[in-house]
């Protein structure tokens, strides 16, 4: 198949998520330390002998309460019963109990039961992003797998993995995919030390198992992409006469500049106000152009979406009051707080296509990194995300509910879009931007303490469609070792921005004229 025929929203080798869960039957309520009822073929191995091993799910509840990765009353019982009926299946010398953790003192009061239970390891599952119970577990002197429930525990799955890996912990395994196969394959190297090998072996086995399952290098042969850059000394110039907003409270004022780019505080009272005075008649017409431009607009009201157009011109009259060209905002905060009284997603959507900057969750770094290189490509909008790494596919998926449709510049061609709710919380309004696939991305992020420009690059290959987590995922395919960018996120945290591009040059040539480092995290 080439490139020109690939389906826009088709994801190569996809697990159907959906199908996944609603082929599960129904959890029960409470399933803290709970023998599996196993098939007849796992009777063939003597009790004795069984590899016992204690499941842990890490979550918040059975039934999410809030707004959260992978959404607020998504309904974990029948993946948690899927996951122990799959491996109570095909892990026939395996024992199986299962218990859940919401943090540190769950997770103890587990050590502390299992210490005359005969545990051989344990198996951590993260379903939600940052409940902190593996780092519990991996006190123990047992082996650990963790394991991603992708598009739900993904965030804290990466930082902590990363973390393990900088520790060099030498009893934790891990995998992140999705494909069940590949998770038994992980489970059953838990067999190592039973059979008397240590936890090293067994990290070793899991990490082998992880590699060998991962599909090889593919073709990243990209289409034809018509960059153009400016040189660094004028991307500098460039970025000296920006100026960034960053609203993350109600304080205004000076604020330090970040890569040479001037920064200011704006309250959140400020962009309200601004909101409040935005011309309705105004807002109505640029919210009757989003309807009319998107391929759908599901779960969202009129309403909703003149008040997010009203908050798109509240943003646009702040930027200009403050001669600004990019602004941040701590989004949720100031929405659950009753601070500002619209989300501010289709603004950010529009600002970028327009060639400014609207940036997610008052990320001042990653917005920083969204002007510079914005900056030195002309125009070219950034898209912050939230990646999840699937090895089953050999995949990075960035994933937000905010992103341009038009990747190549206000100049260039529009992709298709749709408006739907905000994910996590099923509010508001925002963007599911389906990007052209074919095409060679680049990912950075800066951080002015250290001087650096953390970077990859990948082939964009597919849009995912599912309902977990948020709205905008793109699928693509790492250049370079999958493996080793599992190991930087507890130093960068979980943002990534992701521009249409073949960067590498013009970043090098930034970097050295600011006197950065670039650093390669594939």
């Amino acid at each position: 198949m080439n490139k020109q025929s690939k389906n826009l929203i088709g994801c190569a080798r996809r697990v159907n998520r959906r199908e996944f869960i609603s082929t599960c039957t129904a959890c029960t309520a409470c399933l803290a330390a709970k023998p599996l009822v196993r098939t007849g073929s796992a009777q063939t191995t003597p009790a004795g002998n069984k590899t016992k091993i204690h499941i842990i799910y890490s979550l918040h509840a059975v039934k999410q309460p809030g707004p959260d990765w992978p959404n607020v009353g998504f309904d974990f019982g029948p993946v948690m019963e899927r996951i122990n009926s799959e491996l109570a299946r095909y892990c026939p010398g395996f024992e199986f109990v299962s218990s859940m953790a919401k943090g540190p003192e769950e997770a103890k009061k587990i050590l502390e039961q299992d210490k005359s239970a005969a545990i051989d390891g344990y198996l951590v599952y993260q379903l939600n992003c940052w409940n902190k119970v593996i780092q519990t577990i991996a006190t123990s002197d047992k082996p650990v797998l963790y394991a991603d429930f992708q598009f739900a525990g993904s965030g804290g799955f990466l930082v902590y993995t990363a973390g393990f890996l900088r520790k060099n912990a030498d009893q934790i395994g891990f995998v992140a995919s999705s494909r069940m196969e590949d998770l038994v394959a992980a489970v059953k190297c838990f067999e190592i030390t039973k059979k008397g090998g240590t936890n090293a072996d067994f990290v070793k086995a899991t990490r082998q198992a992880r590699i060998q399952r991962t599909p090889k290098v593919g073709d990243l042969i990209c289409q034809a992409d018509n960059l153009k850059t400016i040189s660094p000394k004028e991307c500098v110039r460039r970025m000296k006469e920006s100026r960034i907003l960053a609203v993350r409270d109600q304080k205004s004022g000076p604020a330090q500049p970040i890569m040479g780019i001037p920064m200011e505080g704006v309250s959140f009272a400020e962009v309200n106000d601004a909101w409040k005075a935005a011309d309705k008649d105004e807002a109505k017409a640029i919210a009757e152009r989003w309807v009319n431009s998107a391929s759908a607009v599901i779960d969202v009201t009129r309403a909703t979406l003149d008040n997010s157009a009203a908050m798109y011109l509240g943003m646009k009259a702040t930027l200009k009051k403050h001669a600004a060209n990019a602004i941040t905002i701590n989004c949720l905060g100031g929405f659950y707080g009753g601070h500002i009284h619209a989300y501010p997603c289709l603004g950010f959507h529009e600002l970028n296509n327009e060639g400014l900057i609207g940036a997610c969750e008052c990320d001042i770094h990653s917005t920083a990194t969204m002007v510079a290189f914005s900056a030195l490509t002309q125009g070219r909008p950034g898209y912050i995300s939230d990646p999840v790494i699937d090895t089953a596919k050999r995949q990075i998926i960035y994933a937000h509910c905010v992103a341009s449709n038009k990747v190549f510049g206000p100049n260039g061609p529009s992709n298709p879009f749709a408006i739907m709710t905000h994910s996590e919380d099923r509010q508001g309004a925002s963007v599911r931007s389906i990007m052209p696939v074919g095409y060679m991305t680049t990912s950075l992020k800066i951080s002015p303490q250290r001087k650096q420009i953390i970077f990859h690059q990948a082939q964009a290959v597919a849009n995912d469609p599912d309902d977990r987590a948020c709205r905008t995922k793109l699928c693509a395919e790492p250049v370079g070792d999958i493996e080793k960018l599992f190991s930087m996120w507890d130093q960068w945290g979980w943002h990534r921005v992701t521009f249409f591009g073949d960067f590498k040059e013009p970043v090098y040539a930034l970097a050295d004229t600011i006197g950065w480092e670039v650093v390669e995290e594939a």
